[in-house]
C-alpha cells in the first residue's frame, strides 16, 4: 500500500499549480487533482471558433504575471514560457478619434493625458518607480506570510491606495486621465467608490511601467503548461479528469490545498456554513472573435496596443460598473478587449487575427450581450463587424461551466470590493487556513485576489508548510 502523500492540491489553475510547486520544491510528495481534462483553470488556450484560431477562454493578458514574485522565482522559461510585449500595453480611445495610452514610458503616458495632468501623473507614480520587485512582494505577500522589506514604502503606497478611486480622481483636471485610470480600477469589476480602489489603479499602472502588460507566446495555456512541467520535474504528479466531490475521494495526505471557490471548499471538506458571508460580485459576458484582419480602430494608438479599454469617460465607466453590480445589464457597457495576435502570429492563420472583448453584467445573468458589446466596438472601430469570421460567446453560465471558480460568472472568484477586496475570504489574519487543521484555501478567493500571478497559491503553500513543520516538531 502506497505511503501517505505530504500534500494534495485540488484544482490545477495557476494558484493550485503554484502551491504544488512551492511544496514540491521543499521536498514534499505532492499530487494535483483537476476536474477538467486539461490543466489551466483561468489560464487555458483552445480553438473556440475556427481551426487555427487559438483563443484564451478566460484570462489573456497578464499585468501581474510577469512581475509576480512567485513566478519570478521559478525557471518557467526553461519550460516554454516566453512573454511577448505589444508596442503599447494599453490604449483608451475617445469619441474625438484620439486616445490616451498606458505605455512602458511614464512620460509618454503622461503626455497622452494632456498638459494639465501630465505633471500630476508623473508626480503620482514617481515615488514607486524602480521599486516594483520590493513593492509587489510586500503588497502581494500580506498578511503575515512575509515581513515587509520596505515597510515605509508600503505604508506610503497605502496612504494613496487605500482611499476610494474618487479621491485619486480629484488630482486630475481633465477626464482623459480620469477615464483611463477608472478603466484600470474596473479590471477588478467593482464600483469605483469602494475602499482601496485607488490602489488598484495605481498597481496596474505601475505594472505597465515596470514590466509591461505582456501575453505568453502560444496563449495563456503556456503558463499552466510550464508550471505543470516544472512540477513533474520536481517529482509531483497531476491527475486530470478527476472531479472531487468530497474529501474522501482523495488519497490520504498530511495536508490538502484547494484552488477552488470557498463555496466548493466548504461543500467538499464538510465545513458547513464557514463561508456563508462570502460574496460573489458582478459577472462578465465574453466574446472571442476570429477576424479576417486587425480591428479597424479609428485612433492610431489602439492599433499598437495589446489591451484596449472601451468606455470614453469616467462617468460612463462608473455607471456601467454600478449598474452591473446592482443587478442591471448596462445599456452602454465598459469593455476590456485584447488583441493577442498583434504580437503573436502563432495564434491565428496568416493575415488573420484573434480578438476578445468582455463587458460587465449582473452575477448569473442569462441574457445576450453580443449586440451591446459590438455596438461599443463599432463606435471606436467602424467596420469591425465586417471583419468577423466567427465568434464564440460566453455569458455567466458558460463561464461558470468553463471554470467552476467563476461562480455566477464572477471571474474574480468573489467580489473584489469593500473589505472583501483586502480581507478575503473573510476578516482574518490567516486567510488560507480553515477550521480543519489540514485543509487550506489557495485560490484567488484569498489574498491577494484575482489575476494570473500565483501568489495566493504561493502564500497558501507557505502557510501549509509552516503547519506541517509545527506538527513535526510536536
Amino acid at each position: 500500500m502506497p505511503s501517505m502523500l505530504d500534500a494534495v492540491v485540488v484544482g490545477a489553475g495557476p494558484n493550485g499549480l503554484t502551491a504544488a510547486v512551492e511544496l514540491a520544491r521543499r521536498g514534499l510528495r505532492v499530487e494535483v487533482f483537476e476536474a477538467k481534462d486539461t490543466v489551466g483553470g483561468g489560464a487555458r488556450t483552445e480553438e473556440l471558433t475556427l481551426p487555427g484560431f487559438r483563443h484564451d477562454p478566460c484570462s489573456a493578458v497578464h499585468p501581474l504575471g510577469i512581475g509576480s514574485p512567485a513566478f519570478r522565482n521559478m525557471p518557467l522559461d526553461r519550460y516554454g514560457l516566453e512573454w511577448l510585449h505589444p508596442e503599447l500595453p494599453m490604449a483608451h480611445p475617445f469619441d474625438d478619434g484620439t486616445a490616451a495610452v498606458l505605455s512602458r514610458s511614464v512620460s509618454e503616458t503622461a503626455a497622452s493625458f494632456g498638459p494639465r495632468d501630465a505633471g500630476t501623473y508623473r508626480r503620482l507614480l514617481a515615488p514607486y518607480l524602480g521599486k516594483w520587485d520590493v513593492l509587489a512582494r510586500d503588497f502581494m505577500s500580506l498578511p503575515l506570510t512575509a515581513l515587509p522589506r520596505d515597510p515605509i514604502g508600503l505604508a506610503r503606497f497605502g496612504t494613496v491606495g487605500l482611499p476610494p478611486y474618487s479621491w485619486l480622481m480629484r488630482r486630475f483636471r481633465d477626464d482623459r486621465a480620469r477615464a483611463l485610470m477608472a478603466g484600470l480600477v474596473a479590471h477588478v469589476i467593482a464600483p469605483l467608490n469602494g475602499l482601496a480602489t485607488g490602489g488598484v489603479g495605481m498597481l496596474f499602472a505601475l505594472a505597465a511601467h515596470e514590466n509591461g502588460w505582456p501575453l505568453p507566446r502560444g496563449g495563456s495555456q503556456s503558463i499552466s503548461d510550464a508550471l505543470t512541467a516544472y512540477l513533474r520535474d520536481l517529482g509531483g504528479a497531476v491527475h486530470t479528469g478527476f472531479e472531487v466531490k468530497r474529501l474522501d475521494d482523495l488519497p490520504p495526505a498530511r495536508t490538502y490545498l484547494f484552488d477552488t471557490s470557498p463555496t466548493a471548499l466548504a461543500r467538499i471538506a464538510g465545513l458547513g456554513r464557514a463561508y456563508d458571508g462570502y460574496k460573489y460580485g458582478a459577472a462578465v459576458f465574453k466574446i472571442d472573435y476570429a477576424l479576417d484582419g486587425p480591428v479597424p480602430w479609428t485612433a492610431e494608438e489602439p492599433r499598437r496596443a495589446g489591451t484596449v479599454q472601451i468606455g470614453p469617460s469616467s462617468r460612463d465607466i462608473a455607471t456601467a460598473l454600478s449598474q452591473a453590480s446592482g443587478g442591471t445589464a448596462p445599456d452602454t457597457p465598459f469593455l476590456i478587449t485584447a488583441q493577442p495576435s498583434l504580437v503573436d502570429p502563432s495564434r491565428a492563420p496568416e493575415g488573420k487575427h484573434v480578438f476578445w472583448a468582455y463587458g460587465h453584467v449582473p452575477n448569473g445573468w442569462e441574457g445576450d450581450f453580443t449586440d451591446a458589446i459590438e455596438r461599443q466596438i463599432e463606435r471606436f472601430a467602424p467596420g469591425f463587424r465586417d471583419r468577423i469570421l466567427a465568434r464564440a460567446t460566453a455569458g455567466p453560465p458558460q463561464l461558470a461551466e468553463r471554470n467552476a471558480n467563476y461562480v455566477g460568472g464572477d471571474i474574480a472568484c468573489g467580489a473584489a470590493r469593500g473589505i472583501q477586496l483586502l480581507l478575503r475570504p473573510k476578516v482574518s489574519l490567516f486567510p488560507y487556513a480553515t477550521r480543519h487543521p489540514s485543509v487550506f484555501l489557495c485560490s484567488s478567493a484569498a489574498w491577494p485576489g484575482p489575476g494570473v500571478h500565483g501568489m495566493s497559491g504561493h502564500n497558501a503553500a507557505k502557510a501549509a508548510w509552516r503547519a506541517l513543520r509545527k506538527a513535526d516538531q510536536r
